[in-house]
């Protein structure tokens, strides 16, 4: 069955008939279902990898309204992969490059930018107005607010994410399908699962899982088709290998259970361990660094980069010590000289500072702020930023 009520359908012009004739000519669309189409409402919660051909897609099918949140900028970095903003599109805010992308293609959609951040204060507020909701976000904050929100608005929630070279998809919110605390009941520890900003992506991954969600958004538009929800779609694009899970509904579900117990939004960060309080970690600038290293400073510079990262650029003098294995190896510092860690943008090095003090090691650490990017940017411009 539709999500749509058949009261909201409207009329086709003949420009549109013309636009969507390869859908009027298959009998599970044709006109009914193009009308379905045009009268859904559907949400875009981020405007980056998935969002992209998620967006573009939905708005060639002509879903009639379509929106977008998103409260970004679009940086260089974003376009290896997130196709709907151009070089032009540098520094403009996401929303605002999505809805003339979308615009250019197709006219006769209605494109509603949300350039905010999706919060507990504003989530009802924005997702209440639409029919299905997609999420194409990439941190679990988010995606535990986005599906909280769905179960308790009763929409559905057309799940997908990426890292790598591996990504999945579901349906979560269904009346009787499962939600993502089904699959996940808990996130894991915060810097475990590195970001596509620290541990990368093959850019036409989330295009290839973009557009599985938009698929299967169009099939609770039309209300036909074996959709995924109950079934986990995994794709592993470097061995070209899809499999499948299937994910029941859990009784004991805090939010979609039989006796729910989540009845209004929560601290996500606090629930995703983003807000404990983790010991501070001595930082120093990039800027700093030069001036010190100018100086004849005796320094140890661990670089706890991956190989394939060092091989962008090498930090002159550094001792490479992968992340992973910081703790094993602590026997190779000196506790006597003063180390500086160092990593593209500051976050895993922040974290092997932590992990050597738990280990027991007594010697003092500093963290390169803003990483090997802080360098690039403000000291040696000759160097690249990824």
């Amino acid at each position: 069955m539709s999500i749509i009520p058949q009261k909201r359908f409207v009329s086709l012009s003949n420009e549109e008939i013309s636009r969507y004739s390869r859908h009027l000519l298959l009998p599970e669309v044709g006109i009914e279902g193009q009308k379905r189409l045009k009268a859904a409402k559907t949400l875009i919660v981020g405007a980056g990898g998935l969002g992209s051909p998620l967006a573009l897609y939905l708005a060639a099918a002509g879903v009639g309204t379509i929106g977008i949140v998103d409260f970004n900028f679009v940086e260089e970095s974003n376009l290896q992969r997130q196709f709907i903003h151009g070089t032009k599109d540098i520094d403009r805010p996401k929303t605002a490059s999505a809805k003339d992308s979308i615009t250019a293609l197709n006219p006769h959609v209605t494109v509603i930018a949300h350039n905010t951040n999706l919060t507990s204060q504003n989530a009802l507020d924005i997702l209440h107005n639409y029919d299905v909701v997609v999420d194409g976000t990439d941190n679990y904050q988010t995606r535990y607010l986005v599906n909280d929100a769905c179960v308790l608005l009763q929409i559905p929630n057309v799940y997908g994410s990426i890292f790598q070279f591996e990504g999945q998809a579901t349906v979560f919110g269904t009346s009787d399908g499962p939600c993502y605390r089904c699959l996940y009941p808990a996130p894991p520890p915060p810097g475990l699962v590195p970001s596509c900003a620290e541990g990368g992506v093959m850019g036409v991954l989330p295009g290839i899982v973009g557009c599985i969600q938009a698929c299967e958004t169009i099939k609770l538009i039309l209300g036909d088709g074996k959709g995924l929800a109950g079934r986990l779609l995994l794709f592993d694009a470097w061995r070209m290998k899809f499999r499948e899970f299937n994910i029941e509904k859990d009784p004991n579900c805090p939010i979609c259970g039989v006796n729910p117990t989540i009845e209004e939004f929560v601290d996500y960060e606090q629930f995703c361990g983003l807000k404990k309080d983790e010991e501070p970690v001595d930082a120093i600038t990039a800027i700093e660094l030069k001036q010190r290293l100018d100086r004849g400073d005796t320094l140890q510079i661990i670089d706890v980069r991956e190989m394939h990262e060092r091989a962008v650029f090498a930090f002159e003098g550094a001792t490479p010590i992968p992340f992973g294995k910081i703790a094993q190896r602590m026997e190779e510092l000196n506790p006597a000289v003063e180390a500086v860690f160092i990593c593209k943008v500051g976050k895993r090095s922040a974290h092997a500072i932590r992990a050597l003090r738990e280990a027991g090691y007594p010697g003092k650490m500093l963290n390169l702020q803003d990483g090997t990017n802080a360098w690039a940017r403000d000291v040696d411009t000759s160097l690249p930023q990824y």
